[in-house]
C-alpha cells in the first residue's frame, strides 16, 4: 500500500492506494471521518524571492462567426445523405444521375486523420450533389440527396 497527499479545490487529503489483482470489483472511495492534518510550512528561502513580471492577461480568441447553413436540395421523397462527423471530403465517388445500391461508396471523408466511407442507405439515383472535394463539412451537413 502506498499513501499520497491529494490536493482537491485547496482541501488536502490523504490516500493509501492498494493495488489489487484479478477481478476484484472496484470499490467507491469514501469521505474520511475526520479532516487531514494540515501541511507542514515550507521552509523560507534565505534571499528574498526576486519580484515576479506583472502578469498579461491572456489572449482572448476572436469570436467566431456561425457557419451558414448549406441550402438543403429539395429531396421529395429522397434520402439525404448527411455528414455524420464534421471533417473534409477528399473525393466525391458519384455524380448527379447516377444509379447507386445501398452500401455503395458515394464519397471520402476524411476525420481525425482517419478516411471514412460515407455509404448509400437506399437504392436510388443521385438527385444532387452539396459538396464537393475539399470541402469542410460540420456533423449534420447535407452531402448527398439519393432521388
Amino acid at each position: 500500500m502506498k499513501t499520497y497527499q491529494v490536493t482537491v479545490d485547496g482541501q488536502v487529503y490523504e490516500v493509501t492506494v492498494e493495488e489489487i489483482t484479478g477481478t476484484a470489483s472496484p470499490q467507491r472511495a469514501t469521505q474520511p471521518s475526520s479532516p487531514p492534518p494540515p501541511p507542514a510550512p515550507k521552509p523560507k528561502a534565505s534571499q528574498p524571492a526576486a519580484p515576479s513580471a506583472p502578469a498579461r492577461p491572456a489572449p482572448q480568441p476572436a469570436p467566431s462567426q456561425p457557419k451558414a447553413p448549406k441550402p438543403v436540395a429539395s429531396s421529395a421523397g429522397g434520402h439525404q445523405v448527411q455528414a455524420p462527423m464534421p471533417g473534409k471530403v477528399l473525393s466525391v465517388n458519384v455524380s448527379q444521375g447516377d444509379a447507386v445500391k445501398n452500401g455503395d461508396v458515394l464519397l471520402i471523408l476524411e476525420a481525425m486523420k482517419m478516411e471514412n466511407d460515407i455509404m448509400a442507405p437506399a437504392d436510388g439515383t443521385i438527385a444532387s450533389i452539396e459538396v464537393k472535394s475539399g470541402d469542410s463539412v460540420n456533423t449534420g451537413d447535407v452531402l448527398v440527396v439519393i432521388g
